[in-house]
């Protein structure tokens, strides 16, 4: 019966480990909130990205303030640059202008990202994010849409995400064990 544990524990050992999912994330080009075209690469750091909009009254903003948090601890305890990034799923409203002066009231190195709205499906959909335009009455609207954090590495390629659920603190401990596996090409 030993034998069988033995032959067991060799044949799991050399399993492969599961890949790193592929089907979420991938190339994009949008527009920073400096006016200037961007891919996933532009940033040479790991990054956070959010999909929300300017105007949404409480969800948008409570986590964006949580991603500065979490990069700003990362950096002063962990000594890892991660780039907090918000891509518009507004983009009728959300201009380069106006992301600059928003993303500006969270931190200084926050990237605010808009587009056209095919370039916004496009990266929607390579992501899985949710979104769909809300009617409020007299002509205005809401955005309906998920809250997932998402993790990139330096590259722009998509390693993990988060719930809403999740501390920040928690997600700080998941942020470094991701990058450092990544790092390890684990």
């Amino acid at each position: 019966m030993k034998w069988l544990a033995t032959l067991l524990l060799m044949g799991l050992a050399t399993q492969p480990m599961a890949a790193a999912r592929t089907d979420i994330g991938g190339p994009f080009q949008l527009t920073n909130q400096n006016g200037q075209r961007v891919t996933e690469r532009s940033f040479g750091e790991p990054a956070l990205l959010y999909f929300g909009f300017m105007t949404c009254p409480a969800i948008c903003p409570t986590d964006l303030a949580k991603m500065a948090r979490i990069s700003r601890q990362l950096q002063q305890q962990q000594g890892i640059k991660v780039r907090p990034i918000f891509v518009t799923i507004d983009p009728e409203r959300d201009t380069p202008a106006r992301l600059k002066t928003y993303v500006n009231y969270f931190a200084s190195d926050f990237v605010g990202l808009t587009g056209s709205p095919q370039e916004i499906a496009r990266i929607t959909d390579a992501y899985h994010v949710y979104y769909k335009k809300v009617p409020s009455g007299d002509g205005q609207y809401m955005m309906d849409h998920s809250t997932i954090l998402f993790l990139l590495d330096s590259q722009g390629r998509y390693l993990k995400h988060f719930g809403r659920g999740l501390d920040e603190k928690e997600i700080e401990q998941q942020v470094v064990t991701a990058l450092a596996d990544a790092a390890a090409g684990r």
